[in-house]
């Protein structure tokens, strides 16, 4: 016997890529949540093809998932991956540009014929001089043939045994990194429990793939990546869009109240609709509505009627709602409404990110007509931002926007299981004294009205789409209209008394301040991270919440000479800032790509402005 090479590395990204078919995604989720249980510190980036189907072996139809996983905090499923799982030659061809330098390239050899060639326009037979990847180290294993030899006395189809490729990619990829199979076998046998045929067919290529490591022993080196040190508790792998379902399930019980979500398909934001169906069990009455519109209409109408009600949608749907937004902020009814946001204009790029719905978000809309808007900045902190949408929803009587993107949604990571005592108390402003009830009268403090629903006793009254006077009579009166327009304004604005200060991570005062929201958070701390580890006097103003923004916010950007705000769009988040606190200077670094930063570039343009 050859002795097995061990080596032990603190984090590895590693990326499985194939046609849209080949189950790239369900591999590497396996994989993920596998490093997961195994106490790795994880953080992943499923990036889909935009065409529900694509022709088979082009580079447009390529799926690819990337998985980064550590013994430390893992803030970003890495700028380039360690190791490629490439199932045909498009997929070498689609992420040459995502490898890093001397990395390993895993490829079924079985898939490199001419006619796969033609179909990725490769103009040789060699993909990886064309691609300049002649210094990495490849590893051809014949993925389709071993599938074939290990289910050759299973009496299935040969579709049936091609579409079981990936359990071979996964065995092998699990015995390189030293991963055990017990939780992929479990999931197999509960995912396929109807069928044992199709469990046996995987369970027997996954094994496979994990014996054909074994021979690999003389030719590539096992690796080991240790549990890292975390806080005890219950955790679990999770992506943004359960998390974000779950966050508005835990503010239901809390506040008591039914939820009620009205919603229509869209990608990437189903899967916040589909996780709340399926809770019927917590009181959940979901309705998947005919368009856009009629979700926020019917969810307006559920808070109406006294339940918490929530629509789920991404940019394309959010303009579609536009109008009926503005109803919910003049009859001033609670109403979370979550925005996965998505590349556009238009149809623009529906599986993949980006951040450019924010001044939608806050402006669009016809009349003056504020509500609040939040931001989640990682796939677990969903859970939580949208819990506090919630809450500010129902406490103050207004629309709360969250936004999260496609990275956040469909990324996912270790989250710390919360029970409800820990969460924030939630108290709805239901109306309690109809003596002195008005539609429109307010708490002297907050400036949000009371909430009175159909049946309560001594509490009829009218609200609707016009402007009202406090009685909640129709009311064309200009100065009335005036009044009622600002003290909305000054609703929203007094929201900042829920709102934490904004912490700067790294230093507290230098040379640079990044400044970001949303989604891109982890490649933020890394960069400036990095930048630190080199002496730099830098620090992150990470943002979640931004209408209203925190009160310390002038107070932070005082303390730094200069100010960078990067965002994947042309600058909008710049642009909000230039107009609430016009006395700093405000440098941009923009991506409009559809990809999440990489922190080598920031890091790049960081340097580059330290220099100016």
């Amino acid at each position: 016997m050859i002795e097995t090479k061990v080596i032990e590395l603190e984090e590895v990204a590693i990326r499985f890529s194939g046609d849209s078919g080949d189950g790239m995604q369900l591999t590497g989720a396996l994989f993920s949540d596998t490093s997961a249980l195994f106490g790795n510190d994880i953080s992943t980036f499923p990036d889909y093809p935009s065409e529900i189907r694509a022709p088979q072996g082009t580079v447009a139809g390529i799926s690819g998932f990337q998985v980064q996983f550590g013994t430390g905090k893992i803030t970003t499923p890495g700028d380039f991956a360690h190791v490629l799982v490439a199932m045909n030659p498009a997929a070498i061809k689609a992420n040459a540009g995502f490898i890093r330098p001397g990395g390993t390239i895993f490829y079924d050899s079985d898939s490199f014929t001419q006619k796969n060639f033609d179909k990725a326009k490769l103009k040789t037979q060699d993909p990886f001089a064309e691609c300049n990847l002649e210094d990495y180290i490849k590893v051809a294993v014949p993925i389709t043939t071993l599938t074939k030899e290990a289910l050759k006395d299973l009496d299935i189809d040969n579709k049936s045994v091609l579409r079981s490729k990936n359990m071979f990619a996964l065995g092998l990829i699990c015995w390189v990194f030293s991963k055990p199979l017990d939780y992929i076998e479990k999931f197999i046998k509960k995912k396929f429990a109807k069928s044992s045929v199709v469990v046996e067919t995987n369970l027997r290529v996954l094994h496979a793939g994990w014996n054909y490591g074994l021979s690999l022993e003389h030719l590539t080196p096992r690796y080991v990546v240790h549990p890292a040190e975390i806080e005890k508790g219950t955790y679990r792998n999770i992506n943004g869009n359960l998390a974000t379902a779950w966050g508005l399930l835990a503010a239901s019980q809390k506040a008591g109240l039914d939820l009620f979500i009205g919603s229509y398909p869209i990608t990437p934001a189903t899967d916040v609709l589909q996780a709340l169906a399926d809770r019927k069990d917590l009181g959940v009455k979901s309705f998947q509505a005919e368009d856009e519109i009629a979700g926020i209409c019917t969810a307006i109408g559920a808070s109406f009627a006294g339940k918490f009600a929530v629509t789920s949608t991404s940019g394309p749907g959010f303009a579609l709602k536009a109008e009926a937004l503005g109803l919910s902020v003049m009859a001033e009814l609670p109403l979370v409404v979550v925005n996965v946001q998505r590349g556009g204009p238009s149809t623009g790029l529906p599986t993949k990110t980006e951040q450019s719905d924010l001044l939608q978000t806050l402006y669009g809309r016809n009349g003056e007509c504020p509500l609040v808007v939040i931001a989640a900045s990682t796939p677990s902190d969903c859970f939580h931002f949208a819990y506090m949408a919630a809450k500010i929803a129902l406490e103050r009587m207004v629309p709360v926007v969250l936004l999260t993107d496609g990275f956040l949604g469909n990324g996912s990571e270790p989250w710390k299981i919360p029970t409800l005592s820990e969460l924030p108390s939630i108290t709805p402003r239901f109306a309690t004294n109809p003596a002195s009830y008005k539609p429109y009268g307010r708490d002297e403090k907050t400036l949000a009205r009371e909430w009175a629903i159909p049946g309560m006793a001594g509490f009829q009254h009218r609200i609707g789409g016009l402007e009202k006077d406090a009685n909640g009579n129709v009311s064309h009166d200009p100065i009335n209209h005036e009044k009622m327009v600002e003290i909305r304004e000054e609703k929203v604005n007094r929201v900042v008394e829920l709102v934490p200060d904004l912490e700067a991570y790294g230093d507290q005062q230098g040379d640079l301040l990044v400044v970001a929201w949303g989604g891109t958070y982890g490649y933020m701390e890394s960069s400036v991270r990095e930048l630190r580890s080199r002496g730099v006097k830098i620090g992150l103003a990470h943002f979640n919440y931004i209408k209203p923004l925190p009160a310390n916010t002038a107070a932070v950007f005082s303390r730094f000479k200069k100010i960078v705000v990067c965002e994947l769009n042309l600058g909008q988040f710049a642009s909000y800032l230039r107009d609430k606190l016009p006395e700093f200077d405000y440098h941009k670094y923009n991506k409009v790509q559809g990809l999440p930063f990489t922190s080598q570039e920031l890091v790049e343009n960081f340097e580059k402005l330290l220099e100016e």
